[in-house]
């Protein structure tokens, strides 16, 4: 078995892009000759694009990219940005007046991080992540949409600890892949999976990381209806995109999403709240040879897990 990321998969191209200054930036995955995309959003508050051309039963067939990006809603203007870069090489859905790249987005809250004032990410952002997107590594950490990003938002802006982006996928003797790429900025914790561990998460004023229990009380003092809790930062999200050379249609590319799914709430505690905008996308390249989609699902938890704690930077963990 051989380690990889997103961007080693048969027919994906993934790249980054930053704005220095304002701490915040975009995150593409292209596929520019298709692929079987789906969507599952298992989060409450999410900030999304062309999701609902991911339903199975929706005409497209085919997406060609995933935009994933900082500056909350403003981000997602960075889609367009991918969308039209695809176009202007000649790819997405033919018209048969100009071709149409469908383009799903995300985005994460990533204040008060993001520094922008002004700054957002924008069309220009997603131009330059799908510039920069190659079949080379994609490197993790603080870099794209998760430049700002950070875990244990609950306990607020000083409590917080930085997080990023995690990549992690593997490809076995027969030639399968499967790689995952997770955004972190989870309102909980980020866990080991292995010990149950913090990793990275919200901080203790008198120093430390706070344990379940801190969390859970954390938690109770939160007020839904006023949208805030004692002082925490609640809008929080974790992204990830699953990616496989299987041949999956958009029915198992959905199966693939929600079955990886269960990866982030594995290695985050608690996941997928109120305040989380948790989505997952799967791409299915195909060329790749067949598989059992339960091992398969089973296994894109696990990658997705491993790429979630991953995010953390070496220095927290």
């Amino acid at each position: 078995m051989r380690e990889i990321t997103i961007s080693e998969v048969d027919g994906l191209l993934a790249g980054h892009a930053e704005e220095p200054e304002a701490r915040t930036g975009c995150t593409a995955v292209l596929a520019p000759k298709g692929a079987a995309g789906a969507c599952w959003t298992p989060g409450f508050a999410p900030g999304s694009r062309e999701t609902e051309a991911l339903r199975p039963e929706s005409l497209t067939g085919l997406v060609h990219g995933v935009s994933l990006a900082g500056g909350s809603a403003f981000g997602i203007a960075c889609a367009s940005g991918v969308a039209r870069a695809l176009m202007e090489d000649g790819f997405g859905f033919d018209t048969g007046a100009v071709k149409v790249p469908v383009v799903a987005a995300a985005v994460i809250y990533d204040y008060p991080g993001n520094l922008s004032r002004g700054a957002l990410p924008d069309e220009g952002t997603g131009r330059v992540a799908a510039a920069n997107a190659s079949r080379a590594p994609l490197p993790g950490g603080p870099r794209g949409a998760g430049v700002s990003a950070c875990s244990g938002r609950i306990a607020g802006t000083d409590l917080m600890s930085p997080s990023g982006i995690g990549v992690f996928g593997v490809e076995l003797p027969s030639g399968l892949q499967l790689a995952a790429l997770a955004v972190v900025n989870p309102l909980g914790s980020v866990t080991d999976r292995n010990t149950g561990g913090v990793l990275s998460g919200a901080r203790l004023p008198s120093g430390g990381l706070a344990g379940r229990d801190e969390i859970m009380r954390m938690l109770e003092g939160m007020d839904p209806s006023a949208g805030t809790g004692d002082g925490g930062v609640t809008e929080a999200t974790t992204l990830a995109v699953v990616a496989t050379n299987a041949p999956l249609g958009r029915i198992g590319s959905l199966r693939l999403a929600r079955m990886a799914a269960a990866g982030i709430a594995r290695v985050v505690y608690p996941a997928h709240l109120l305040f989380d905008g948790d989505t997952v996308f799967a791409l299915a390249t195909g060329g790749g040879p067949p598989c059992g989609e339960s091992w398969l699902g089973a296994m894109a938890a696990d990658v997705l897990a491993e790429a979630v704690m991953r995010s953390v930077p070496k220095a927290v963990a």
